[in-house]
């Protein structure tokens, strides 16, 4: 499996940026960030190179504005990709793959799930970023995601959701070209009692919407699209 687009314009991390604050959250070092007595929970799931990416959190502090109680959990556990030649991608996924998450974030929102109702605070969660939400979505463990330039989905993975699901995507993208998105168009379509809807951004690259650089111009533009994009599809859903 090799990291190639997804590993690209890797962030500087800092451990400190953000208007919200690193606590623990389910057992987990987190991001949090948002009104607590929200009675609705958004958790964003970050690409590979963790929690600490500076762009991830700006985007949890405007899901955070939108009145979202938001959590970035660290399920990298303090280990995101460095692109160094001792530690390949190839290696370094086998302890980070989609299964792996899937049994993580399944038990993280159940197990927080029964805390939030036990203390009459019921969140409701909804998933961003990474192959899990849609592992998620096949049984309806949360009730609406959006998938950011998404990597290793498949075209069966989509006709298995049951639940609203959002696929916003980058015109250059070898993880996810446009001829695999347009198909996940049509596989949304094709089931009218799921709510879909996919979109494809022209000129930019995969994890431009969390990895854009600040001096580039079409990259802030399209991420901001992107970000409104998200944040209509959680009011639609979540509120």
């Amino acid at each position: 499996m090799s990291g190639s687009q997804c590993c690209e314009n890797p962030p500087s991390l800092s451990s400190s940026s953000g208007a919200g604050q690193v606590q623990e959250f389910g057992g987990l070092t987190s991001y949090v960030s948002g009104p607590a007595d929200s009675s609705s929970a958004v958790i964003l799931v970050s690409d590979v190179f963790g929690f600490e990416a500076p762009n991830l959190r700006k985007l949890a502090d405007k899901v955070a504005a939108a009145g979202f109680y938001t959590v970035v959990p660290d399920f990298l556990h303090g280990d995101p990709y460095v692109p160094v030649p001792e530690k390949p991608f190839s290696i370094w996924i086998k302890d980070h793959g989609p299964f792996t998450s899937f049994k993580q974030f399944h038990l993280f929102v159940k197990q927080n799930k029964l805390s939030y109702f036990i203390h009459c605070r019921p969140f409701e969660y909804n998933f961003v970023i990474a192959k899990v939400v849609v592992e998620l979505a096949k049984y309806a463990y949360i009730q609406a995601g959006v998938l950011l330039h998404p990597s290793f989905v498949s075209l069966e993975d989509i006709q298995g959701v049951k639940v609203p699901i959002s696929v916003l995507g980058a015109e250059i993208d070898q993880m996810s070209p446009p001829e695999l998105l347009k198909q996940f168009e049509a596989a949304l379509n094709a089931k009218p009692e799921v709510e879909g809807f996919v979109k494809i951004f022209p000129g930019v690259s995969h994890g431009w919407s969390v990895r854009y650089k600040d001096d580039d111009e079409l990259e802030v533009k399209s991420a901001e699209e992107a970000h409104k994009d998200m944040l209509d599809w959680l009011v639609k859903h979540l509120k």
